[in-house]
């Protein structure tokens, strides 16, 4: 699945537009390279998110097209942030 598909179906950020401006500027790392929107993500897979001054890391635990707001919480688990 692609990186911002992924952040937007977690809700990690709320909107796709959102998750590839943000990739774009270098705010989102993928296994702690930058990233691209398009770049595949995969189960394993480290994601770090920084906004301002405050970094999330998230671990993917699953990949899912479409998912309810309770099951989204179950893609990923929070490392730190």
């Amino acid at each position: 699945m692609r990186l911002d598909k992924f952040l937007k179906v977690s809700r990690l950020i709320k909107r796709r537009t959102v998750a590839k401006e943000a990739c774009e500027g270098d705010k989102i790392y993928l296994n702690g390279k930058i990233s691209k929107p398009g770049a595949e993500v995969k189960i394993g897979d480290i994601i770090e998110i920084v906004f301002g001054d405050r970094r999330i890391r998230a671990e993917v635990l699953s990949i899912n097209e479409k998912a309810a707001k309770d099951e989204a919480k179950e893609m990923y688990r929070i490392l730190e942030g």
